[in-house]
């Protein structure tokens, strides 16, 4: 498998999972201004989407969109626990967790990286993020990961979105829970491997 990237952006979860799950992989870090690859490749020719992630799977087909490449990662190597059993309830709430993450944190921070956002606008944001990140504070209490007691590909979803809160300077000191599981998930041995080759740590 080769997975197309950009050092810190969201492509870091199925980066994460891949390593988890120990499946081998390349990497082709990709210039999203020019869509370019590392390697040389067009990137619009791979993903006319223009953003990271994608996949690329050992057949040549691709598959893009991180919540759905990450649960064919974890479908892969199911002994690895990263996700439930297809078709339990346990999975849907899987899957409950990452469109939360993808549609009210993951696409939150947009507007705060966007420089031509006006500061009043951004305040808004900034407020609503913070909504968010209480409530998954309180889901955390009591809880080493989303799920419980074992580490999902939700996880390491989560976890990159508190990187980006250090990145846009929002303050995640009123969440206790997330930012004991955000130190929590970057002790990991495989984030580690993940970000030292991305060049993260």
């Amino acid at each position: 498998m080769k997975l197309y990237y950009r050092p810190g952006a969201c492509s870091i979860s199925p980066h994460i999972a891949l390593c988890e799950a120990g499946i081998p992989h390349q990497l082709d870090h990709v210039d999203l201004q020019a869509k370019k690859t590392e390697s040389g490749a067009d990137y619009l020719a791979i993903n006319p989407k223009g953003y990271v992630p994608a996949l690329q799977l050992d057949n040549g087909e691709v598959l893009v969109e991180g919540a759905a490449i990450v649960q064919y990662i974890s479908d892969q190597k199911p002994e690895s626990g990263l996700a439930p059993k297809a078709g339990t309830m346990e999975r849907y709430r899987l899957m409950e967790w990452l469109t939360f993450i993808s549609s009210e944190l993951h696409k939150g921070f947009s507007p705060l990286f966007n420089a031509a956002m006006p500061d009043a606008a951004k305040k808004i944001f900034r407020d609503r993020l913070a909504q968010r990140w209480a409530y998954v504070d309180k889901q955390l209490a009591g809880k080493n990961y989303l799920m419980g007691s074992t580490f999902t590909v939700a996880d390491g979803y989560l976890y990159n979105m508190a990187r980006w809160a250090k990145r846009v300077d929002l303050d995640l000191s009123g969440c206790p829970n997330v930012t004991a599981f955000a130190a929590r998930v970057e002790a990991r041995p495989k984030v580690v491997e993940a970000l030292k080759a991305e060049g993260l740590m």
